[in-house]
């Protein structure tokens, strides 16, 4: 699925044609995309989703080595948006959440530091 708000709500176990949820789905993916944006994932000038368009690779480009933030907007919505009842569940959601943020965080940092390899030409 390339959609973000198709994905996500697949994820939080809501069928694409049920629309009812879409603007408060749409309002924490806006939220979570903000803050996704201060690690460094998306677009320098920031990245926000009005509907069903706007695709994982307009977020991402053609970069493969942040596909965990896909599973970071899905708990951070999900704790936004409908957020377990088990303590024990809320807790481990938000460390999982906080581990993948901080991988992510590192994985933007490590790849800017890191030259483009340019192959060299033998003669």
């Amino acid at each position: 699925m390339d959609s973000i708000l198709l994905t996500i709500k697949r994820m939080l176990g809501i069928e694409p044609q049920y629309t009812h949820f879409d603007q408060d789905v749409i309002f924490n993916i806006n939220t979570v995309l903000m803050t996704s944006n201060q690690i460094g994932v998306g677009p320098e000038s920031g990245f926000l989703i009005t509907g069903a368009n706007e695709k994982w690779i307009d977020l991402l480009g053609e970069r493969t080595d942040l596909e965990a933030v896909k599973s970071y907007i899905y708990l951070k919505v999900r704790l936004l948006f409908d957020p377990p009842s088990s303590s024990f569940v809320l807790d481990a959601m938000q460390r999982q959440a906080t581990e993948i943020e901080w991988r992510l965080w590192v994985q933007v940092e490590t790849s800017a530091d890191v030259p483009p390899i340019i192959e060299e030409e033998v003669i």
